[in-house]
């Protein structure tokens, strides 16, 4: 029988699916029953540093005349991180007890504050890993765009001097040379790289004339949008794991990421949408895939279809359909 088993920040998988940091990792419950379903990772329920500031601000808003003075403001900046991370803690400690599959602390991050030296705390919990969520949305048409990318290892830096167990960062698309970012994030001392994140996105309400979200979840054609930059990324950046995400909905698309170089995928929507059912379902596709091809472990496929490896590297370069729409119209 085949072997699903691998390997990820160092950490061993009982298979390559990991269920991502979301409300469906933030309880000992919800982790165990990711597990009884037959998933080989969970990164918890990310602490978010901007909702914390955002709450210290409303709080702050609403109460100025008893928060007007510098203890006072202290005081609740401090009560409510010191809760948050005090939680999260207790999360850490208690899945850690209660699974045997690797967990995965998780800080969402939009600067290099105090928040890094917070790793530690969840390092002395027991997490076997920690993923960084970094994501900066620049609104200064001033900016430069290297500034944007310092702040990244900026935190990696920081948080590494802070603890050994090994760090994973989740970037988005839109940087101006993932490559070379992902690069960069190595020598930082970054042991993986989660592509893609899917951030929140807006959208207007034409009937009420107002701003509002769309589509929380991601659908299967999003894939395309890391198969390509996981396929370059690891044939081009050595000795760094990589766990693609965004648009994995079965087992196919967890087999098509690995054949591009991934050392795991990481699950959210599908986990949303079709229930932890899916696990054992997409655990069966690789399982028939891997049968149908003779291949015994993990290790003998992945990273076969990756940029270096293909006859053809220009494919994950093409940025039109020069060959689609070149035989139209005849």
């Amino acid at each position: 029988m085949a072997s699903l088993e691998t390997t990820y920040l160092g950490l061993n998988l009982k298979n390559p699916l990991v269920a991502a940091s979301s409300g469906l990792t933030g309880s000992v419950e919800k982790i165990k029953k990711l597990e009884q379903a037959g998933i080989g990772a969970v990164v918890l329920k990310s602490v978010f540093e901007e909702q914390i500031n955002n709450e210290i601000t409303s709080i702050l808003l609403q109460d100025s005349q008893n928060t007007g003075y510098p203890e006072a403001e202290d005081y609740i900046r401090n009560y409510l991180r010191d809760n948050t991370v005090t939680n999260h803690i207790k999360l850490i400690e208690e899945a850690k007890k209660a699974v045997d599959i690797p967990v995965i602390a998780s800080v969402n991050c939009v600067s290099a504050s105090e928040w890094t030296t917070f790793a530690k705390d969840f390092q002395e919990a027991g997490a076997d890993a920690l993923e960084l969520n970094i994501f900066y949305v620049p609104v200064d048409r001033k900016e430069k765009p290297g500034v944007i990318e310092q702040l990244y290892l900026d935190v990696l830096e920081k948080v590494k001097k802070e603890i050994s167990i090994p760090v994973s960062v989740k970037i988005g698309l839109y940087h101006s040379n993932i490559v070379g970012m992902v690069d960069k994030l190595k020598a930082y001392g970054a042991k993986g790289v989660v592509m893609f994140n899917r951030f929140y996105e807006p959208d207007i309400d034409l009937n009420k004339l107002e701003l509002t979200s769309s589509e929380i979840f991601s659908s299967p054609v999003e894939i395309r949008h890391t198969l390509r930059w996981v396929g370059l990324v690891s044939s081009e950046v050595s000795d760094i794991d990589i766990a693609a995400s965004t648009g994995i909905h079965n087992g196919e698309a967890v087999v098509k990421q690995l054949l591009a170089g991934a050392k795991a995928t990481q699950l959210c929507s599908t986990l949303y949408v079709n229930g932890n059912s899916v696990v054992p379902e997409m655990l069966s596709e690789i399982e028939s895939f891997m049968k149908k091809w003779n291949f015994k472990r993990i290790e003998d496929f992945r990273g076969r279809l990756s940029y270096k490896k293909i006859p053809n590297p220009m494919v994950y370069e093409r940025s039109q359909f020069m060959k689609y729409f070149s035989g139209k119209g005849k």
